[in-house]
């Protein structure tokens, strides 16, 4: 295997430098990666998983020769795109290696700054990606597209990833912005687009805490904005937040004033129509305390975040099955 991937990249060395710019390509490269692996399981009766494992590593291996070779600069170009071609093969063969699946969303992050290429077919659908930034996803539809994002995810939970993004403040690979969209991190695309299926997903992986509070203002100011004509999704979208959250916090000079009473007042002055059509819960705004049950969840939740285990670790928890589904937002 080493041996057939060493003579595969020095061929490719003197390709074009943009060959793999064109999505088809990189599916034709992805292809001739699966009937390699396939043959070398059956010739050196190797598992699979190994097999993947060894050719993710000689592509990364490969990148970083590259850099290396360049000044620690990456070349971008085919040098770069090769990672998207690794990408495909751990989603198409589900390698379970965490570490190797984390060192390829580290040499992405560290030429790139962003994962949109991963993130932005799931959120706008494949097509989106070329008009949003020129190029296409690597991935059959949509629906792929959200499957390897969330496979993408649970990997880089499990490895506990941290990345700086244009500052010394570290962020999750959920939070990390897609350049491409404002800079704007995946769960308030989804908000702003009001689609609670895909929100619901980030939520259950943690996607908002205590820094993220304002995309739960910024719905509110779109559904007042309706004047009473709400629409479905976007009221969806609202009560997943309120599940994840544990009260409704406005900013206030920059930043979210926990006081209730100013809580209180303010959103009875802001959204009134939306307390009065029973859009804002009235445990949610600071009229009434939160219920007991609601404050536990939001607790217990924050500390299996600080722990890298959401959603999984709520299944650890020795509590009934109802308080599993409660836990993990997926009742109320």
């Amino acid at each position: 295997m080493e041996v057939i991937l060493d003579c595969f990249f020095e061929n490719f060395a003197q390709l074009e430098r943009n060959t793999l710019h064109a999505s088809y390509k990189r599916r034709d490269l992805v292809e001739y990666f699966n009937t390699l692996i396939e043959g070398c399981c059956r010739g050196e009766n190797s598992e699979p998983q190994i097999v993947v494992q060894k050719a993710i590593v000689a592509i990364l291996r490969y990148h970083e020769n590259s850099m290396k070779s360049n000044g620690s600069v990456c070349q971008m170009g085919n040098y770069h795109n090769i990672l998207y071609v690794a990408v495909k093969l751990c989603y198409d063969w589900q390698l379970k290696d965490t570490p190797t699946v984390a060192a390829l969303l580290d040499h992405i992050f560290l030429c790139e700054n962003t994962f949109e290429r991963i993130w932005v077919g799931a959120l706008f659908g494949v097509r989106a990606p070329y008009f949003i930034a020129g190029w296409k996803s690597d991935f059959k539809d949509q629906e792929e597209n959200l499957r390897a994002s969330v496979y993408f995810l649970d990997h880089a939970r499990n490895a506990n990833l941290e990345y700086s993004h244009e500052s010394d403040e570290k962020m999750r690979y959920i939070d990390v912005p897609i350049e491409s969209c404002g800079k704007s991190t995946p769960l308030k695309i989804l908000v702003q687009l009001g689609v609670p299926d895909k929100l619901h997903i980030l939520l259950r992986f943690g996607a908002l805490d205590d820094k993220n509070k304002s995309v739960c203002e910024s719905l509110l100011d779109n559904l007042y904005s309706y004047k009473r004509t709400y629409p479905y999704n976007l009221i969806s979208c609202l009560q997943l937040l309120l599940r994840a959250l544990p009260s409704i916090c406005l900013d206030k000079d920059g930043q979210c004033d926990p006081d209730s009473n100013y809580q209180r007042d303010s959103i009875a002055l802001k959204y009134p129509c939306l307390i009065e059509d029973g859009i804002i819960p009235i445990a949610r705004c600071g009229v009434e305390p939160p219920e007991l049950k609601h404050l536990c969840r939001c607790c217990i939740r924050q500390q299996l975040w600080q722990n890298y285990m959401l959603p999984n670790g709520i299944r650890m928890l020795p509590v009934p099955e109802f308080l599993h589904r409660y836990l993990d937002l997926l009742a109320d």
